[in-house]
């Protein structure tokens, strides 16, 4: 079945209860008296409650709305936050400079709104050492707590040992600031090229000046 309303000759009842283009209320009129209304405003007769009895017809222009609705849920999708969730595997024994890069990109993930799993991976006879991974993974939240938080505490599963950080920051948080600085970013570029121009023309200033006549050590 089709989604769109029945407009103008399409509906068939003997009445119907009327609201006007302002959304007042006209009350119930026969179909005949509605549809002559419309021409007179220059408007659509548009069925919006049709199990309604009897059924609900608002005067407007329905072009309009059509687009007007499209528009909203065209802005409602782009806004749409959806938190996904990141992954990133360390190893037990991993040393300070591979944790300090690996740390780097678990805080770009909750940054984001988004959360991140962090994979401990043991081998051999790292798994007898569960507890070598469950300080990493502490020490780990400890430094991103600012962004976020330990939503699944540290489990093992199988070689494995298994945290999920939350983000502070709801998605659609995240992507308004990101908005926002990527606005700010270039405002600042467009601004800075008048400024550059205004230095180049005091800088040559200067010169100008030590060529007139009269001025050059030469000629003193």
């Amino acid at each position: 079945m089709s989604a769109e309303p029945r407009i103008n000759d399409r509906i068939r009842v003997p009445e119907v209860r009327l609201v006007g283009p302002s959304g007042e209320q006209v009350g119930i009129v026969p179909l005949a008296k509605a549809l002559e209304l419309a021409q007179e405003y220059d408007l659509d007769l548009v069925e919006v409650a049709a199990s309604a009895r009897p059924p609900v017809c608002k005067l407007m222009d329905y072009g309009k709305f059509k687009y007007e609705s499209a528009m909203k849920a065209r802005e409602a999708r782009k806004n749409q936050a959806h938190t996904v969730i990141k992954e990133m595997k360390l190893r037990p024994k991993i040393d300070p400079h591979d944790y300090d890069t690996k740390k780097g990109h678990v805080v770009r993930f909750p940054k984001q709104g988004d959360k991140v799993k962090i994979t401990i991976m043991f081998r051999g006879r790292e798994q007898s050492r569960p507890e070598l991974g469950f300080r990493l993974l502490q020490r780990l939240a400890s430094d991103v707590e600012d962004l976020g938080f330990i939503e699944s505490n540290p489990k093992q599963d199988g070689r494995n040992m298994i945290m999920v950080l939350g983000p502070h920051k709801k998605k659609t948080e995240a992507m308004a600031e990101a908005r926002e600085a990527q606005a700010a970013r270039k405002a600042e570029r467009q601004g800075t090229i008048p400024d550059a121009e205004a230095e180049g023309d005091v800088a040559e200033a200067p010169a100008a000046a030590a060529e007139a006549p009269g001025e050059t050590p030469s000629e003193a």
